[in-house]
């Protein structure tokens, strides 16, 4: 299966769920954002026309002829992120509707909740004063792709904010971020300086994968470049010390490789091979040790696939749908899934990253 995973993956996901809208976990979220990203990554490296109508029949459902967006609320950073998939595919065809909605997304950023040094906080109602490192990938994967498409420089401003606000507020050590952040404390797991207790790998994940995009998105001469690109530097040399050495993974509480009931996160692991793969192939990093990295990585994610009975690839060794959570052992003792949604998202990027150069 190897070497071929990321197609075998993606017509596993089509088999399931015939329309894109039928991923979990509900109609236009971020996972149909996450794995309809994935799978036109996988499209600009084969020109498979079946992945590019399974794309575009998830945004003609939901796009009007006037741009009125089926689903879309801008209630939360979850509700923002599908929005990349449009930008992408007004890159593709120019349509005038797909221009219109995602003005209409862009437009929704205008009066969302920020800390007060301009923080978007991960939901509008929601965990009041909480800003999240799921947000930031959320958000900026459709803000920094708006700048491009709609030559807005100003988006790449901000997305260099949200980074900088996301690194100070959350950083632990070694370029490792803690999961969230809560202005003025005001939430059951804030700590010290309003921070979170833990290095969550998808957590974690999501910060290497938005460093990633915007060094793949954002002009190089823009400052919000080279703070990606600082930060990712640092964030590859901190993972490389805390990778299992038996399974090439990554804990699901990153730092705490040796602590007791810790466990490898197929999910985390998968965005952390995306990004070095990725960034080894822009010459961010260079170096044995960052390609034996990810090299092990993408091994180890392949080996907790399985095909099953009927032909389908199913992933194993993820949680999914994981919020902030108060201790250690709410971590590392939340409920494993097959299949879970992100983790099979993380694959399928981190597939076409190491299969395709």
């Amino acid at each position: 299966m190897k070497m071929e995973f990321a197609k075998r993956l993606a017509g596993t996901i089509m088999k399931r769920y015939p329309r894109a809208d039928e991923y979990p976990y509900r109609s236009w979220s971020y996972p149909q954002g996450y794995m309809l990203i994935g799978m036109s990554k996988l499209w600009e490296n084969t020109q498979e026309k079946e992945l590019f109508g399974y794309i575009k029949e998830f945004c003609e459902s939901h796009v009007e002829e006037d741009g009125t967006i089926q689903g879309f609320s801008g209630c939360s950073m979850d509700d923002m992120m599908a929005g990349a998939v449009l930008v992408w595919m007004y890159e593709q065809t120019g349509e005038k509707r797909y221009a219109s909605a995602c003005r209409r997304i862009y437009e929704a950023f205008g009066d969302y909740p920020r800390t007060r040094e301009g923080g978007f906080l991960h939901d509008r109602n929601r965990y009041p004063g909480e800003m999240w490192v799921d947000g930031v990938f959320m958000g900026q994967m459709f803000y920094c792709r708006y700048g491009r498409a709609f030559q807005e420089s100003s988006c790449f401003d901000e997305t260099q904010r949200q980074l900088e606000l996301i690194y100070r507020y959350c950083h632990s050590h070694d370029g490792l971020l803690v999961h969230a952040y809560s202005e003025d404390n005001l939430a059951s797991w804030a700590g010290k300086e309003g921070k979170s207790g833990y290095i969550w790998s998808e957590g974690l994940g999501w910060y290497a994968l938005v460093l990633s995009e915007v060094l793949d998105i954002v002009p190089e001469g823009h400052p919000a470049w080279a703070t990606a690109e600082k930060q990712l530097k640092e964030l590859l040399e901190g993972l490389l010390a805390v990778q299992d050495g038996e399974t090439g993974l990554w804990y699901q509480v990153v730092d705490q490789p040796g602590r007791k009931g810790n466990w490898c996160d197929v999910s985390g692991s998968a965005m952390f091979t995306y990004a070095l793969r990725m960034a080894l192939r822009r010459k961010t990093v260079r170096g044995a040790a960052y390609e034996n990295a990810a090299a092990r990585g993408y091994e180890g994610m392949v080996g907790r696939a399985a095909v099953n009975e009927q032909s389908l690839v199913d992933i194993y060794g993820a949680c999914e749908g994981l919020c902030v959570q108060d201790s250690y052992e709410a971590y590392v003792n939340y409920p494993q899934k097959v299949n879970g949604q992100e983790a099979v998202c993380g694959c399928l990027w981190a597939a076409v990253a190491s299969e395709f150069e």
